[in-house]
């Protein structure tokens, strides 16, 4: 008996992901240069005539790369699907996928320890350029709240949101990078009105979190509007933290240009 009542809520729990995760279109971005990146797209449940919406862009961690169009929706993908969420935050949500062989943004693996491997100009990559096409297509065809466009994402995709906020600093209502890092020289160069929250677990083994905390410094410096909040004794997964932060979805989508 126990054992089949372990099966029925795995069951149901399974059936749930899956039912949240086809509320999310599959789609694929194809360029003039034909380059292509699949994307999943969700939109709000009811689009009322001369309302527009939030956009947010979310970038999935490097463990997430690849050709399925399902594996970025792995971590956030639930939260915009929520139906408190949907109600409450209604958006049009893109979550990219990065090819297995590409990053969002790249970063020096040979570094030395204590050492920032970012780049202080680097080019920008395949994938996030095609991001960037796809943002800007959804954009032109969707009823999109131009002050209120979000960037957020984790690990890889934490570094992915610092590069975009630095190639587009005036773009973003708000960027939440976590468990990221970036070159603070970069970061001095830019000037940006962006709302930040950055999080990062202190005992981070994959990221360091001190990547983080000089991002915070920097972007104090710089007077820019940045919060910082660190999880003590949190591993590299600080994501789970941070998407249980009783104002996350209130915080991001709060904020206005």
């Amino acid at each position: 008996m126990k054992q089949l009542l372990i099966i029925l809520v795995f069951t149901l729990v399974s059936f749930a992901a899956f039912a949240q995760q086809e509320e999310y279109q599959k789609k694929t971005y194809v360029s003039s240069e034909n380059d292509t990146l699949l994307y999943r797209e969700l939109v709000p449940e009811k689009l009322i005539l001369n309302q527009s919406y939030p956009l947010v862009i979310f970038l999935h961690g490097a463990g997430e790369r690849g050709n399925d169009n399902e594996a970025q929706l792995r971590h956030g993908g639930n939260m915009f699907t929520n139906p408190v969420n949907r109600e409450k935050y209604p958006a049009f949500v893109i979550f990219p996928q990065c090819p297995q062989e590409d990053f969002w943004a790249p970063r020096n693996r040979s570094a030395a320890a204590g050492e920032n491997p970012f780049n202080q100009n680097p080019p920008v990559s395949k994938a996030l350029s095609l991001v960037k096409k796809i943002l800007d297509e959804a954009i032109e065809k969707y009823p999109v709240d131009r002050n209120r466009i979000y960037v957020a994402g984790l690990s890889m995709g934490g570094m992915g949101t610092f590069d975009m906020l630095c190639r587009y600093p005036d773009l973003f209502a708000a960027a939440i990078p976590i468990c990221g890092g970036v070159s603070t020289e970069r970061l001095r160069k830019i000037k940006t009105k962006t709302n930040i929250r950055i999080f990062h677990g202190d005992a981070d083994t994959v990221v360091p979190v001190t990547y983080s905390r000089e991002a915070y410094k920097t972007l104090k410096q710089n007077r820019a509007s940045v919060e910082y909040i660190e999880y003590p004794g949190v591993n590299h997964d600080s994501w789970t933290p941070a998407f249980n932060e009783d104002d996350f979805m209130a915080w991001l989508f709060s904020k206005r240009k």
